[in-house]
């Protein structure tokens, strides 16, 4: 009984033997799995904070770095372009000198000094000014962003340059001037406004501006009628009026500058065509740098102040491969054109970008060719407005803007 008692204490203390160890074997596998989990939880944590590092690293999109590279190499050709200016500098007055050289002395044996290439510092300009105003309703800061309103603050610093540089120059203001435009012409360029000629600044809206131009047209800097102003009041006592009729409005005329004038917005969607300017009239070109994201919100403006409205003949002289929607600078630049020449067609063609696929009609691409401008600007928003504050600096000082240097 004893040796029964024995072998069944054997087989029982001999079969926890094998289940520990086949426990044993279990756990070891589940042991290695449990590490394996755990160095696979351990290299996850270093992907995913390899993966948080790279996010927190800042990011830059295909045009920021298309920008930055462009800005890199505007800044590597900085020396280049100071030395090419100075080159041209050198060249002017040689040519100068030449010309000086050349001309025949008076009776006092003075050589005559060959006329300015471009107007005396601080001055209006050499042209010849008009009773027209030109103004700049800027009361859209809330519509562009930061870049777009820079964009319009280089549009309105061209502008004036172009009129300060025309034939005939019109008056030019800006409404609703204030918010981070005015800081920027306050802060980045230096308070340089201040010093244009022909060009004043208001805080008032356009409706309040425009009527103040009247009262500055009629002054005694108001301006001459001139140029295609002349011409076209000729055509219009002309057009459907006998000669005596047209005689008595032409000694009205000559009395004084075509007394009343009016108001135009211009506006693309307006229904009214833009024939000709008129003597001591107000034309409002809206700042507006948007991408046509705010389409007629400028007519929508004007109908609700009972601003009469207009769009410039563009339809009726070019055939445009894009859409008929300009910068701010090309909108005047064409009225100046106009003003110079009479012709809405070779305004157009003088100032157009090629770019832009326009000619006129029923002509071939070859005036397009000898006609069109440079490639300067993008429909609403570029323009100059690719340029930075340094390089507008340079290009005014290429342009005829080196008295009016853009502080940097």
């Amino acid at each position: 009984m004893r040796k029964l008692e024995h072998a069944e204490s054997v087989g029982d203390t001999t079969a926890p033997d094998v289940a520990p160890a086949k426990a044993t074997s279990d756990q070891q596998t589940a042991m290695t799995t449990q590490t394996g989990e755990a160095n696979n939880t351990d290299v996850k944590p270093t992907t995913t904070e390899q993966n948080d590092g790279d996010d927190a690293a800042p990011t830059i999109s295909k045009n920021q770095l298309k920008k930055q590279r462009r800005h890199e190499r505007w800044e590597s050709g900085r020396e280049d372009r100071k030395a090419k200016r100075k080159e041209k500098i050198k060249e002017k007055k040689e040519r100068r000198r030449e010309l000086y050289a050349q001309a025949t002395p008076d009776e006092d044996g003075n050589r005559p000094k060959p006329p300015p290439t471009r107007p005396p510092k601080h001055s209006a300009g050499l042209g010849k000014q008009l009773p027209v105003t030109v103004i700049f309703d800027c009361d859209f800061e809330e519509l562009m962003y930061d870049h777009e309103l820079k964009s319009l603050g280089l549009q309105i610093t061209r502008c004036y340059s172009d009129n300060r540089k025309a034939k005939f120059r019109t008056h030019l203001a800006l409404a609703s001037f204030g918010g981070k435009m005015k800081e920027r012409f306050d802060g980045i360029l230096a308070k340089q406004y201040t010093s244009w000629k022909g060009f004043q600044f208001f805080e008032d809206d356009f409706v309040a501006v425009a009527e103040k131009s009247k009262e500055w047209m009629r002054g005694p800097k108001g301006g001459e009628v001139d140029g295609a102003l002349e011409s076209g009041k000729d055509d219009q006592a002309a057009e459907g009026e006998s000669s005596e009729e047209a005689a008595g409005a032409a000694a009205a005329s000559s009395s004084s500058s075509s007394e009343e004038g009016e108001i135009v917005y211009l506006s693309s969607e307006s229904d009214n065509v833009l024939t000709h300017l008129k003597p001591n009239s107000t034309y409002i070109i809206g700042g507006l740098v948007d991408k046509n994201r705010h389409k007629g919100i400028c007519h929508k403006r004007a109908v609700a102040r009972g601003i009469k409205t207009a769009k410039l003949p563009i339809g009726q002289y070019l055939e445009m491969k894009s859409r008929q929607v300009l910068v701010t600078n090309h909108v005047l630049e064409i009225m100046l054109k106009w003003l110079e020449f009479g012709d809405w067609g070779k305004a157009f063609m003088e100032v157009m970008p090629k770019r832009k696929g326009g000619r006129l009609k029923g002509e071939g691409g070859d005036e397009e060719e000898s006609h069109a401008a440079g490639d300067e600007g993008d429909e609403r928003d570029e323009g100059v407005g690719g340029m930075g504050d340094e390089q507008l600096a340079d290009e005014a000082e290429e342009t005829g803007q080196g008295e009016d240097k853009m502080a940097c």
